[in-house]
């Protein structure tokens, strides 16, 4: 499946000058009256729509007449133009039901729910993960694995993985995955010179603090990224190694059990942060901007430690002492079964 032109920035919209077009098309001789289907809840099946990258408000209203949606282009064009939120309407198929009035047109083609190719990447997924979300919608593995292979990394960074800016993504039918890729390390570009990690620091290249964010992404909550970044730092600098089990769940590419092994921590790899010294070769995930802004910007503590005694608690210190006691309440928390997903 080959999906072109891609709008990948978000759910960027591809209506453009409603107000202006509407002037042109509707002061010319001739135009029929805008008749609309009565706004009831019909049950007349749904149908694919396609909206193409950089297609205008009268092209979409003629789609939805000549497919059975609207009763007349006119009626959802004049709708669509009155209201601000049709440059909202993302590229993509939209799953929209038969024979409705222009409003309820509207409001289906803005839920994302309906939209088939809807590419939604969570913070910290790894690039083995973006693969099979594109597998999922249709993409082959020999174009996935080919666009990957081919990928064109931006300097100064040495790796696909961390670049891959995670965020929700529509494209119309005909976009390559090459084309997908190219339009997410943009957008990671974007937010890691707006995060200041393109310029590096004094003490990491831009690479490392890139490879900061993505441990800091993967091992606590949003409120605690800034105090998670200032431990990384504070464990290199005394030589000690980060011990971080996200690090090991990388190398396993597997999700879900909070529990590491014992044995697990003896896998050999340079990402295996419980047998090397230093940061991971690499990232371990795509991070979100959050996280990436933490990696430049971290919070000022002595901390050495931190454990999550049970979900939304994480708690930080420099004493091994007390460390090891909340390492006890983690483990009663985890019998007691308060690490199981709901």
């Amino acid at each position: 499946m080959k999906i072109s032109r891609a709008n990948l920035r978000g759910l960027a919209g591809v209506v453009a000058a409603f107000a202006i077009i509407a002037l042109i098309h509707f002061l010319k001789p001739g135009i029929s009256t805008a008749v609309d289907f009565p706004c009831t809840i019909a049950k007349n099946g749904s149908i694919s729509i396609d909206i193409r990258s950089g297609e205008t408000g009268s092209e979409i209203a003629q789609d939805l007449f000549d497919k059975g949606v609207v009763a007349s282009s006119q009626a959802f064009f004049r709708f669509a133009v009155s209201d601000p939120r049709s440059g909202r309407i993302a590229p993509g198929v939209h799953e929209i039901d038969l024979k409705i009035c222009a409003s309820r047109a509207l409001d289906q083609l803005l839920d994302s729910k309906r939209i088939g190719n809807l590419l939604s990447i969570n913070e910290g997924a790894w690039n083995s993960e973006i693969k099979k979300s594109l597998s999922a919608i249709g993409y082959s593995k020999i174009e996935i694995d080919k666009a990957f292979s081919q990928a064109i990394i931006p300097q100064p960074f040495t790796a696909l993985e961390g670049l891959l800016f995670p965020a929700q993504y529509s494209f119309d039918t005909s976009t390559t995955v090459t084309q997908i890729l190219n339009s997410m390390v943009n957008r990671g570009r974007s937010e890691l010179l707006r995060s200041g990690i393109t310029e590096g620091s004094a003490k990491f290249t831009p690479s490392q603090l890139l490879t900061i964010a993505s441990l800091v992404q993967a091992e606590g909550d949003t409120k605690d990224f800034a105090k998670i970044s200032q431990v990384v730092r504070n464990r290199l600098a005394k030589g000690m190694p980060l011990q971080f089990d996200s690090t090991v769940h990388y190398i396993k590419q597997s999700r879900g059990s909070v529990f590491l092994s014992t044995q697990s921590t003896f896998i050999n790899s340079p990402y295996n942060t419980y047998r090397h010294y230093g940061l991971p070769p690499g990232p371990i995930n795509n991070p979100g901007f959050d996280a990436m802004y933490a990696a430049t910007h971290p919070l000022t503590g002595a901390w050495l430690f931190f454990i999550t005694v049970t979900p939304g608690d994480t708690r930080f210190t420099d004493s091994i002492n007390q460390f090891n006691s909340w390492k006890v309440l983690y483990k009663q928390n985890l019998k007691a079964g308060k690490f199981r997903s709901k």
